[in-house]
């Protein structure tokens, strides 16, 4: 604060007073005048938006932008929503379904597979089991010579010559003889007869499953009402392609189960020879 003297002399410039606080920010200081293009001789205050600038300094003596107004706003980040990734959780999903499927089919196949095979073959749709309609039929044992009759055509068992029919897969290219191949049947045989006029594919793709193995056999057959026909001992089986899958699953089902001289009776040492006609002149063959 400043005090005027007394007495007529001329008025004093009141000297000002430093209070030692810095200007706030973006206010002209005390004492200087606002927008004023040059300072006064003596003054303290600092000229504020001076366009003007020291002598041969080069450089303005302006503020820099934001430094002595109000900073900027901070811009608050936008969230950016992810969304939910789905191609893992769609391939977790996937695995999960393929092993269900995977232990389910396990626990159902080890589950039929534990079935006695009477019940495996009685669920092969379309299959006839004699054993059940003619006990008679299937007593076995009982060796005739000569040519039989057989009320079930192809047979499936019944009185047969002491001979069999060899059926190591076998693959007959001509009908061969009832009497020998129902002894076949009796020794775990699963038989496969099919009509003579057949495609040849087909016949190609029976004599595949045939060919080489045990306890299997093939020839076509005459008359029949089926293009296609399976014997077991007991057991017949007639499909209209060599494709139906109920195929393999006859012979899966009853290739040596259905013996009635168990699994060591033999296919090998058998007949040979095609034709219709029994060979009784054939050697006893050793029986198991």
């Amino acid at each position: 604060m400043s005090i005027s003297t007394p007495g007529g002399g001329p008025e004093r410039r009141p000297n000002v007073v430093s209070t030692g606080k810095k200007p706030a920010a973006g206010r002209p200081a005390a004492g200087a005048k606002t927008g004023s293009g040059g300072a006064k001789p003596g003054s303290t205050g600092a000229k504020t938006g001076s366009a003007g600038a020291k002598a041969g300094s080069g450089k303005p003596t302006g503020t820099r932008p934001g430094a002595g107004g109000k900073g900027r706003k901070p811009i608050t980040p936008v969230k950016v929503s992810q969304g939910r990734s789905w191609g893992p959780i769609a391939l977790f999903v996937a695995v999960g379904v393929l092993a269900v499927a995977i232990i389910g089919y396990g626990a159902w196949a080890t589950f039929q597979g534990a079935k006695p095979w009477e019940d495996r073959a009685d669920a092969i749709d379309g299959i006839v089991n004699f054993r059940e309609k003619d006990k008679d039929l299937v007593s076995g044992g009982n060796h005739k010579t000569g040519p039989l009759t057989y009320t079930v055509l192809p047979p499936v068992a019944g009185p047969h010559n002491a001979a069999w029919q060899n059926c190591m897969g076998d693959v007959y290219p001509a009908q061969i003889a009832n009497e020998h191949a129902v002894h076949s049947l009796e020794h775990g045989t699963v038989w496969i007869t099919y009509r003579p006029d057949l495609a040849a594919d087909q016949v190609t793709k029976l004599a595949d499953k045939v060919r080489g193995k045990e306890k299997l056999m093939l020839s076509p057959f005459e008359g029949l009402d089926k293009p296609i026909s399976l014997q077991a001992w007991g057991y017949q089986l007639k499909v209209d392609n060599a494709d139906d899958g109920r195929i393999d699953e006859f012979i899966k089902t009853l290739r040596v189960n259905a013996s009635i001289e168990g699994p060591t009776a033999l296919c090998s040492q058998g007949i040979t020879a095609t034709g219709t006609t029994p060979r009784d002149d054939a050697q006893q063959m050793p029986q198991g």
